[in-house]
């Protein structure tokens, strides 16, 4: 069990971003609360959307890109501009907007307007009631739900979105989130149940690999990780080094020689 000073300095809070704050508001009053020099978020939300908020906690701030791209999921309302019923509205989603589509990011974003593809994993209407109708949809992540609406809404006559949440980023989700309110109001003995240590969720979104016990100290330092340094093969690309519970660091695949990995990040 890690001690509350640990899960500061490498951890995780799911936070339950209200409607109306800014995501920086939200992280810098995490920051103030704990008493921290840093903290950021995984992914901004639009100040009036609410939700899924992942906060980095100390050094976990370094591991924002490698978690900030992954599928986003969303509940939400629309309202159409114009009667329609959802069955058919339903087949020019299917027709259209699953899939890989073109997006241009709205004009008030923070990314340089220019067509991007994006995924659409699902995108399905749940409920009518008059014009306006009850969404779930699942995304790649840096999709814009606003825009995808008033995309739609091209198509039918007019659409837009009156109310929006994000019930998951990548792996975090709804079930381990906490409200700002019960943060405020938290003991010691909570805020340990709240943090998710960092080597968790690491362990979520990438291959581990273990390595030998002499080796911890010089990759601890930053160097290379070579082949007499792990007793089993390698995967492609990225992946998290630890000597069993112990975290090293974040490598990338490098073949040369005798050197099989190159430091991304070292928790040292």
């Amino acid at each position: 069990m890690k001690t509350l000073t640990e899960l500061l300095n490498f951890g995780i809070l799911v936070i339950d971003k209200p409607s109306g704050p800014t995501s920086f508001s939200v992280s810098d009053f995490v920051r103030r609360k704990l008493g921290l020099k840093k903290t950021s978020h995984f992914g901004t939300l639009d100040p009036m959307v609410s939700g899924v908020l992942p906060v980095a906690l100390g050094r976990a701030c370094k591991l924002t890109g490698f978690f900030i791209g992954h599928d986003k999921e969303y509940v939400g309302i629309m309202r159409i501009h114009q009667e329609m019923k959802m069955r058919e509205i339903q087949k020019i989603i299917n027709s259209k907007f699953i899939g890989k589509i073109m997006q241009m990011p709205p004009v008030k974003s923070r990314v340089k307007r220019r067509l991007r593809e994006r995924e659409i994993k699902s995108f399905e209407l749940l409920e009518q009631d008059g014009r306006d109708i009850l969404f779930r949809s699942v995304v790649q992540g840096g999709t814009y739900i606003r825009k995808l609406i008033h995309d739609l809404g091209r198509e039918i006559g007019g659409a837009h979105m009156t109310e929006l949440r994000r019930t998951r980023a990548g792996v975090f989700d709804e079930s381990n989130i906490v409200s700002l309110y019960d943060l405020e109001k938290a003991s010691e003995k909570d805020l340990k149940k709240m943090i998710i240590p960092a080597e968790d969720a690491i362990k979520k979104i990438m291959p581990v690999v273990e390595v030998n016990e002499e080796s911890v100290k010089k990759l601890l330092t930053g160097k290379p990780l070579f082949k007499e340094d792990v007793n089993e093969p390698l995967p492609d690309g990225i992946f998290a080094v630890f000597f069993k519970n112990q975290f090293i660091e974040i490598a990338e695949r490098f073949d040369e020689g005798e050197i099989v990995g190159k430091p991304k990040f070292v928790f040292n």
